[in-house]
């Protein structure tokens, strides 16, 4: 085991999309970074990247749905350092459906990796971070963990758990000098929307449902951030001397939570109802700032 006076970041879900482009940034600003991955096969392009940029990050080959795989690879940390300041719980995975026909086991999945495996992760730092009386842990979690996205029941479930959670971890761990940090991004150019096209709708009455999901991504992929945007918003946010808890980031993201927010529930139910999507369309350019319909 080694103590060097760079600051330790891990950061979970590495190999790709936000956790790549934030390992990255991390490394470039002086980091000794960890980046988990669920296989070191998978791993190339951050090794590739990683080395045109020269600079280094550490992988760790952990699956966060996994107990044993979590112990382990933070085991494998903790041999290489004495102490970790900044954990990124990024590491995730989608989930469409809507919520009648999305199967419990779809729920379970959803909940193991976006929720359970931050927890794991979490519980792996804080002692460490605790003993020392200062430390980050910085939540990923999704504008869908503030709006309520049609037709994704798991991963909106997941994600509006994971905001609860990182708020009650957040006020749990502040007297001992940790700091939470939450988040919250739009659409970010990630492999995650290659692997996100399920449309269950088994009894066919959710044709709608699934077309105005599809026309929500490809609006926010034909404009998504680049990754390394949310990994420099990131970085501020653990070095600020100005924190806040949350941050919403990328395409959507601050015009989504901002509208919600001010919109009413009777409105958000309502809107909707018509069978007409160029009326949903423009309920949501109205309330959002988020135009879907040249999607």
């Amino acid at each position: 085991m080694t103590s060097t006076s760079s600051p330790v970041a891990v950061v979970t879900g590495a190999n790709s999309g936000i956790g790549r482009a934030t390992a990255l940034y991390l490394a470039q600003q002086g980091y000794r970074v960890f980046g988990t991955v669920r296989s070191l096969d998978k791993a190339s392009k951050l090794q590739a990247r990683a080395n045109e940029i020269g600079v280094a990050v550490e992988l760790i080959e952990m699956d966060v749905a996994d107990d044993a795989s979590v112990q382990r690879g933070f085991a494998d940390i903790f041999r290489a350092t004495d102490h970790v300041d900044v954990l990124v719980n990024n590491a995730g995975i989608g989930g469409n459906g809507v919520v009648e026909e999305s199967t419990p086991q779809m729920y379970h999945d959803a909940f193991n990796v976006n929720v359970v495996g931050a927890i794991r992760c979490a519980q792996q730092v804080l002692p460490n971070m605790r003993s020392r009386k200062r430390g980050t842990i910085v939540n990923i979690t999704s504008v869908v963990g503030k709006l309520a996205a049609i037709a994704q029941a798991p991963y909106v479930a997941s994600k509006w758990a994971f905001e609860g959670v990182s708020e009650e971890l957040a006020q749990e761990v502040a007297p001992f000098g940790i700091r939470v940090v939450i988040i919250e991004p739009g659409v970010t150019k990630s492999s995650i929307f290659a692997k996100n096209i399920d449309a269950p709708n088994q009894s066919g009455a959710y044709d709608a449902h699934y077309r105005r999901m599809f026309a929500f991504y490809a609006a926010g992929i034909a404009n998504a951030t680049p990754a390394e945007e949310v990994g420099a918003l990131i970085h501020h946010a653990i070095t600020t001397t100005s924190p806040q808890l949350r941050y919403a980031c990328s395409w959507g993201g601050q015009e989504i939570v901002a509208g919600r927010a001010l919109q009413s529930d009777t409105d958000w139910v309502n809107m909707a109802v018509s069978a007409d999507d160029s009326d949903y369309y423009s309920a949501f350019k109205t309330a959002y700032g988020v135009d879907l319909s040249k999607s």
